[in-house]
């Protein structure tokens, strides 16, 4: 029964979490922020060659990979500079291992930031060891330039717990 419930209620806890509040902005109310999830899904096509989809969630399992996607656009005439976008992990999600290594990531709540390979966990009984992927807690990105009406996309890769 605990597993059924977890089964069902990842995809709702990741999709409303994602779906609400994709991404902490810097206040800057001329940049439209919106994001969501997709699952990945492989599958062989006719040339049995491997080919990668993004899909809507469907059911999900621990050890689903997932995409959160997170879009900007500045809607003004100015360009704006070192943009801030931030992500939370939900705690049903964690950090893929094949995550770009140059992430900027926090493992205490977005107090700490830096790469991954960085930043160290502090145990209950008080010994620290190198931060992994399981204990991310939020990710940043920071854009350098976002043209006058300009647009991207920022992404980062997690799986089920």
């Amino acid at each position: 029964m605990k597993t059924f419930a977890k089964i069902i209620a990842a995809p709702l806890l990741i999709a409303s979490a994602s779906l609400g509040v994709p991404a902490l902005a810097q206040e800057t109310p001329s940049v439209v922020v919106s994001g969501d999830v997709k699952q990945v899904e492989v599958s062989t096509n006719a040339d049995g060659e491997e080919v990668t989809n993004l899909v809507d969630i469907d059911l999900t399992v621990p050890g689903t990979r997932l995409v959160f996607r997170t879009n900007y656009e500045n809607t003004t005439s100015e360009v704006i500079r070192n943009f801030t976008l931030t992500n939370p992990m939900h705690p049903s999600v964690r950090l893929a291992p094949d995550a770009d290594e140059d992430l900027t990531v926090s493992v205490d709540g977005g107090d700490t930031w830096g790469s991954l390979s960085s930043l160290s966990v502090t145990e209950e009984d008080g010994s620290t060891r190198t931060a992994t992927h399981a204990d991310v807690t939020h990710v940043r990105w920071t854009i350098a330039e976002i043209p006058a009406g300009g647009s991207g996309q920022v992404q980062m890769p997690a799986v089920i717990r």
